[in-house]
């Protein structure tokens, strides 16, 4: 979701308090502190009151956004400007562009990206794997214009193009085994799965 979509789904604080009512409790609010689901909404204030423990909560409660001063579409175009950066972001530029101070930026940094760790097994269920091969193959290289560090003198390969006595820029290629939750591991990850994951026991 970019921030375009946040902007048009959660256009102010009472419609992020919706969301993350549903997205928690569903259709009915349970109090954090006695966990009884006999409680009565506060709508001016956004808040529920409990009538077993007679405390007063809010749906952010035991969550990241729990006594922040700041609205939450402010948290949720955070969440959307950290989960899309490829290369990550800067609490510099999270301030730029959320118009907020350097540490505030840096904290809701911090505070995501702890939330975003996950606890779970590192592999569980039925694992789909496949493999493949990454490089190209290696090229003549030009002894008169290419004043590089020499390479090593490949063997004679008729099936891949190359003369004998001839200088070839390799590539190493390195095989890679892909699995079904999206990460890409190499043999030696592999290996050390064998020895630290013994319920699976099936290996291409």
């Amino acid at each position: 979701m970019n921030i375009m979509q946040i902007f048009k789904r959660f256009p102010d604080q009472a419609a992020c308090v919706e969301h993350l009512e549903s997205a928690r409790w569903g259709d009915t609010p349970k109090c954090p502190y006695c966990e009884s689901d006999n409680t009565n909404p506060l709508k001016n204030e956004l808040r529920h009151h409990c009538n077993g423990c007679r405390k007063s909560f809010s749906v952010t409660v035991g969550t990241i956004f729990h006594h922040t001063h700041l609205p939450l579409q402010k948290w949720f175009l955070a969440i959307s400007l950290i989960m899309n950066a490829k290369k990550g972001i800067a609490s510099r530029q999270l301030g730029r562009d959320l118009e907020l101070p350097v540490k505030t930026a840096w904290f809701l940094n911090m505070r995501i990206r702890k939330a975003m760790i996950a606890d779970s097994e590192l592999l569980h269920g039925i694992i789909e794997m496949d493999e493949t091969y990454i490089g190209g193959k290696p090229r003549q290289k030009n002894d008169k214009t290419d004043k590089s560090e020499p390479f090593p003198r490949c063997r004679h390969n008729r099936a891949q193009g190359q003369r004998p006595g001839r200088m070839y820029q390799g590539t190493s290629r390195e095989r890679l085994l892909c699995l079904l939750c999206g990460r890409t591991w190499t043999l030696r990850t592999v290996s050390w799965l064998r020895t630290n994951t013994p319920h699976i026991t099936t290996w291409p």
